[in-house]
């Protein structure tokens, strides 16, 4: 590994031969209109290596485990789980991971949670935006799963889905070019519009693609505290302050467009670095970071800088870890305690 490498990578998946056996039983040989790509850890160690990556926190992508069959997926999302948590202990200053979870199983999901979270040792969960049913997070179904992730002050890293109507949407677009970025919003908005940010306020999100429209329409939102006392009454701080609350990661969204929207929302200490490799193959990484590079993307100088005391953003390892140089070093994830 580069002695320059600093970047923590918090969108970085992993494509265990048991997920992708399990996609190919199903006919799925696609995620948002990409063929599913070639992975390994190797793979993965060489991107990192050559792109001033020191760790990488694994997740499965979209379409998740769950495929209508509760069982199944519980079964499925176990499995994936086991075989980051031995990918870890195999690489653990280069690798942490994301839990997935059997969602919309909600009792499957926070029975994974508790089981990855205290037994297995990750570093947080990962949960898709919206579920084949039609779910999206936030709904108060979930709650179990929520409580569950609050109470031990988890991070939970968001990650799109083409939604269960995206076969009616006849534009011939992509979903990873476009509809990913609204089904980001749609849960974003979600969480905070049923209060469930309010109720389950110690959990640490981590929203991708720069939060995909959030930035852009989040003054938009803020309208519906003009005419909703009910809305005032279980979500109080409004729309913006919650969206503030949340971390954004930088994948296929290191340029001046999505970046000038972003930090006028949040500081650069809740921008995560994000490759979203090898979903996005390697020169879409290598255009992050010199997108970043040329982005002036700065934490003013306090507690935090340079190996100062850290802030929370992750029960064992946490997050934000602001330093100096060069210019697009962000908030960074330490994935193990020094």
């Amino acid at each position: 590994m580069p002695t320059e490498a600093h970047r923590i990578d918090v969108h970085h998946h992993t494509i265990p031969p048991v997920y992708r056996e399990a996609l190919s039983d199903r006919g799925i040989a696609e995620s948002g209109g990409r063929d599913l790509p070639d992975w390994s850890p190797d793979l993965s160690l060489g991107v990192m290596d050559r792109n001033g990556i020191a760790s990488a926190v694994l997740s499965v992508s979209a379409p998740g485990v769950h495929f209508g069959d509760d069982a199944a997926a519980r079964d499925l999302a176990r499995r994936c789980n086991e075989a980051s948590a031995e990918l870890v202990a195999t690489h653990p200053t280069r690798f942490g991971f994301f839990a997935v979870l059997p969602m919309p199983d909600a009792d499957g999901s926070a029975t994974e949670a508790a089981y990855a979270l205290d037994e297995l040792g990750a570093d947080g969960v990962v949960l898709m935006s919206s579920h084949h049913d039609g779910s999206y997070l936030g709904d108060p179904r979930f709650d179990a799963v929520l409580a569950e992730l609050d109470r031990r002050s988890a991070v939970a890293f968001v990650h799109p889905v083409a939604p269960a109507f995206f076969d009616r949407i006849d534009v011939g677009i992509p979903a990873f070019a476009m509809e990913f970025t609204f089904d980001t919003t749609r849960a974003a908005f979600n969480l905070a519009h049923t209060g469930a940010l309010e109720r389950y306020p110690d959990i640490r999100f981590v929203l991708s693609h720069a939060g995909g429209t959030v930035p852009y329409l989040v003054g938009r939102f803020d309208l519906l505290w003009f005419t909703d006392d009910a809305l005032v009454e279980r979500a109080p701080k409004g729309g913006s302050a919650y969206m503030r609350s949340m971390y954004y990661d930088t994948a296929l969204s290191a340029n001046p467009h999505a970046l000038s929207s972003l930090t006028e929302l949040v500081g650069a200490d809740h921008v995560l670095f994000g490759s979203d490799y090898p979903f996005a193959p390697e020169p879409a990484t290598q255009m992050t970071v010199h997108g970043l590079a040329g982005y002036p993307l700065t934490v003013p100088p306090g507690p935090g800088w340079n190996g100062g005391p850290r802030s929370s953003c992750c029960p064992r390892c946490l997050v934000a870890w602001p330093v100096e140089e060069p210019p697009d070093r962000l908030p960074v994830l330490h994935l193990r305690p020094d």
